[in-house]
């Protein structure tokens, strides 16, 4: 790719550490980004729009995908199967646009294998307890989910250092700035700013009359 494309970036999170929220604030501050749309097998829910939500396909087409190599990467959780489309990501990268990909740690890893440059980015909360209180605080889950949610938690904690950056969403504001200056830095770097910045530069470095 060249140095003027957009970047991939990874976020991972346990549930209820609070992605979801801080990619939708980033967003809406920020509009040279976007968030893959995955494809899955299940079946649509009510409210749901294919193309915005997921991108649902059959069985046979998600596997003919995945044997035509069309995926970054791909899952199968409690018998759908969910996964990131290659040339989708790549078409958004082309065009500037810095893409979003919202997978857990394996997903992250099978794309890291794929795009070595790709920006990886843990979330975490500041607490077991508030991450608890926080899956409690949804008023949607048994207990016995909320307890499934912990252990599923802990798994994905332990695989936080296969991240870049880390970021603790302790207080919500401060974690949005964190996230956006992860965005903004790469932004910043020289490729990317000279050709920005080309007419500028030119200007400067001219010896005038």
């Amino acid at each position: 790719m060249s140095n003027t494309s957009g970047a991939l970036y990874i976020l991972s999170a346990p549930s209820g550490a609070g992605k979801t929220s801080l990619v939708k604030a980033l967003l809406a501050q920020d509009d040279q980004v976007c968030v893959s749309v995955s494809h899955t097998t299940r079946t649509i829910r009510a409210g749901e729009q294919n193309g915005v939500d997921y991108n649902f396909v059959s069985q046979q087409d998600f596997a003919l995908l995945v044997d035509q190599q069309q995926m970054l990467e791909y899952a199968t959780v409690f018998e759908n199967s969910y996964g990131t489309s290659r040339k989708w990501v790549e078409s958004s990268l082309s065009q500037g646009k810095d893409v979003i990909l919202e997978i857990d740690w394996q997903g992250r890893d099978q794309v890291l294998a794929i795009f070595p440059q790709a920006i990886a980015v843990t979330i975490l909360p500041p607490s077991r307890h508030a991450l608890e209180h926080r899956l409690q605080g949804r008023g949607t889950d048994s207990d016995a989910i909320i307890a499934k949610r912990m252990s599923e938690a802990h798994s994905e904690i332990s695989h936080y250092s296969g991240s870049h950056f880390l970021v603790i969403n302790d207080d919500f504001q401060h974690a949005l700035a964190d996230l956006q200056c992860i965005f903004t830095c790469r932004r910043l770097k020289t490729p990317q700013q000279t050709h920005n910045h080309h007419q500028l530069l030119q200007e400067l470095l001219s010896t005038g009359d």
